[in-house]
């Protein structure tokens, strides 16, 4: 749909990416569960990472090739030096340089947009307000990555509604489109995020599967000033 007009647009998905991104000068992905959360973790903690679209065969190859660690499927319980999808693993890895880090969504979005040539940047609950700040003045397209129903569609999620309305509310309120300023109004109708990420399907579907400790680590906003930014295909410190 046309946002043209807007200096702060917002669109859903891969196919939301690849309609908004052209006439922007940054593209920020907002995936708070949990790609861009655990994006902003790793980039935190200066380790550089290598989005890959989900299921492809190629992510052990390219691990291997670039000398990276392979984030492996979201589990419970993985296995000594392994990392996955879980921002804790990453909070409690060691000697990690450079991960590659496939997820349904934002980072097959992310890997997708890697091909624009538009800067691209992970953006969080967390560090919504230091990316707001590294765009500054600039036309920014905030992709929501939303989720997937069991057949491939998507699947609009409330939590990267948040993200993408914590970005934009830093980003300050003039030159939004419509669909930009809605994810402010429901960002500002929110007052404890903690409790909110826990009550949210998303939030509780993690919490079912072990990983209340993710959806806390997704919460703590504005904690974090590491700005994500994807510069020949990885993502280092902006």
């Amino acid at each position: 749909m046309d946002q043209g007009g807007s200096r702060i647009r917002l669109e859903w998905g891969p196919t939301g990416a690849a309609a908004v991104a052209p006439g922007a000068q940054v593209v920020a992905v907002v995936d708070v569960l949990s790609f861009t959360t655990t994006l902003t973790v790793a980039v935190e903690r200066g380790i550089r990472v290598l989005p890959f679209r989900w299921g492809a065969a190629e992510a052990e190859e390219a691990a291997r090739r670039h000398g990276a660690t392979l984030a492996v499927g979201r589990s419970r319980a993985v296995g000594p030096g392994q990392v996955s999808l879980s921002p804790g693993t990453i909070l409690r890895s060691t000697g990690i340089e450079r991960l590659v880090l496939p997820s349904p969504n934002g980072s097959t979005i992310a890997a997708l947009l890697a091909a624009t040539g538009v800067p691209v940047i992970g953006v969080s609950l967390r560090n919504a307000v230091a990316a707001a700040a590294w765009v500054g003045d600039r036309t920014v397209a905030v992709v929501a990555a939303g989720e997937r129903w069991p057949d491939g569609t998507l699947r609009p999620a409330v939590e990267d509604v948040w993200g993408a309305g914590a970005f934009i509310a830093a980003l300050g309120e003039p030159g939004c489109s419509v669909e930009a300023r809605l994810a402010l109004v429901a960002y500002e109708s929110i007052d404890d995020f903690d409790l909110a990420l826990r009550a949210c399907g998303s939030g509780r579907e993690l919490i079912a599967q072990g990983f209340a400790d993710d959806v806390a680590v997704a919460a703590a906003v504005g904690s974090s000033d590491a700005v994500p930014v994807l510069v020949d295909g990885w993502f280092g410190a902006g």
